[in-house]
């Protein structure tokens, strides 16, 4: 009656056969295309006056393997008051976050937007070890320029925030403890959110740039400021909890009601940053 293989109907074994084939090659192509769902860089290369901080040097900045990468910055305008060193996300350009600088720079701060290869315009592909030379290129010239130590803040934003964590961890680990740790919508490890949002592949070996925060935040002794929002479907708060409680003291948090991914910086949450920065911990 049936066609069969060792009792199974042929018409299942076709139709497991397919269903294996095609998951085959979706595992395949997700690790293949891996970088092109973690990194979304916009080429388009804005101007600081464009972007609403039209005092901000466009600098450059050259990488150990040889890129020359445009930055902003500018110098604190108060005596005393630190550098920030701002790490934006997987998306979008320096430009938009333009307003954040601002905020610090209205504050007598000195802020220097960093920016990663393949994004404003920037030479190369994003790559976690490509992002952390770009980060270490960016804090060599910062240091040039007394951004440094105690006075220096690290402030990462969404996959900038295990840029920024890596940099806190290297900091300490030369004897120079940075001043301040912000983290807007950490995570643990990049694995444990694309394992969230792809529950079906087995991410944890397959992915490439793992940007392991938990494993390192142990490590940072310098004050932490973390903000998250209960409702962001990107980074699941849950795992900015499970990296607060694995960080040191000093450490503040808050977790916003209501708030997802990217509206978390908020007139109320720059205070209470530029309060904590302020503080002799």
């Amino acid at each position: 009656m049936f066609n069969s293989v060792k009792g199974v109907p042929k018409i299942m074994v076709q139709f497991f056969t397919t269903i294996v084939v095609f998951y085959c090659v979706l595992v395949v192509g997700m690790y293949l295309l891996q970088r092109n769902f973690l990194y979304h860089p916009d080429n388009f290369t804005p101007s600081p006056a464009e972007s609403g901080v039209p005092d901000m040097a466009e600098i450059q900045i050259t990488t150990e393997d040889g890129l020359n990468l445009l930055a902003w910055a500018q110098a604190p305008s108060i005596e005393g008051q630190p550098w920030v060193a701002l790490f934006h996300g997987n998306a979008g350009t320096l430009g938009s976050r333009g307003h954040k600088a601002k905020v610090f720079l209205d504050a007598g701060f000195g802020v220097l937007l960093a920016e990663y290869r393949g994004f404003s315009g920037n030479p190369g592909a994003p790559t976690e070890a490509g992002l952390m030379m770009d980060a270490r290129a960016a804090l060599a010239y910062l240091a040039n320029l007394g951004g440094s130590g105690q006075n220096l803040v690290l402030y990462g934003e969404s996959l900038g925030t295990g840029v920024a964590t890596a940099m806190a961890v290297e900091a300490a680990g030369h004897g120079k403890p940075v001043r301040t740790v912000i983290l807007e919508a950490p995570f643990t490890s990049t694995v444990d959110v694309g394992a969230g949002h792809y529950p079906f592949l087995p991410v944890s070996l397959l992915m490439k740039d793992r940007f392991d925060s938990l494993s390192r935040i142990k490590d940072i002794s310098a004050p932490l400021f973390l903000v998250h929002g209960d409702q962001d479907w990107t980074v699941p708060q849950k795992l900015g909890r499970k990296l607060f409680a694995a960080a040191n003291e000093p450490k503040v948090a808050k977790w916003m009601e209501g708030a997802g991914h990217n509206d978390l910086f908020t007139p109320e949450n720059t205070n209470a940053m530029i309060e904590f920065i302020g503080q002799r911990h």
